[in-house]
């Protein structure tokens, strides 16, 4: 995998239930974004980075799956300027699989929302779903 010099900012969300550890939901997003610094707040919990290696998993399962239709649809449905954004499963997450949810409702305790800011947002978009960067 190559990782593009594009600048990005990626923000990490997900509520934390009264009835969940918010360990376990640490971990969730650990295993999904091992470069992560968590920040938990509450009844929420946070990462922000600055380095597309952040995605590194997402992006392996993305080409790994051949889901790039699915993760494509999504990341442009979602698209607002130079911003968008895709919910992730968290149990999944837990056990170290990655899973797209299509609405927040998917996830029963609650999605990871992953938001990507790029003033080269379709370029981010592209590497993601596309294998170009392998030529």
């Amino acid at each position: 995998m190559k990782i593009p010099n594009i600048s990005c900012k990626i923000e990490i969300f997900c509520s934390v239930n009264p009835s969940e550890d918010p360990k376990k939901i640490q971990k969730a997003i650990s295993n999904v974004f091992p470069y992560s610094t968590i920040k938990t707040e509450n009844s929420s919990i946070s990462f922000q980075s600055n380095d597309l290696k952040s995605l590194e998993k997402i992006y392996e399962t993305i080409h790994t799956k051949q889901s790039q239709k699915i993760y494509r649809r999504n990341l442009e449905k979602n698209l607002e300027n130079d911003t968008t954004w895709f919910y992730l499963n968290k149990q999944a997450a837990f056990v170290e699989q990655i899973a797209i949810c299509e609405k927040a409702d998917e996830s029963p305790l609650g999605p990871i929302k992953v938001i990507l800011t790029s003033v080269h947002i379709d370029r981010i978009i592209d590497w993601i779903v596309s294998r170009y960067d392998e030529t």
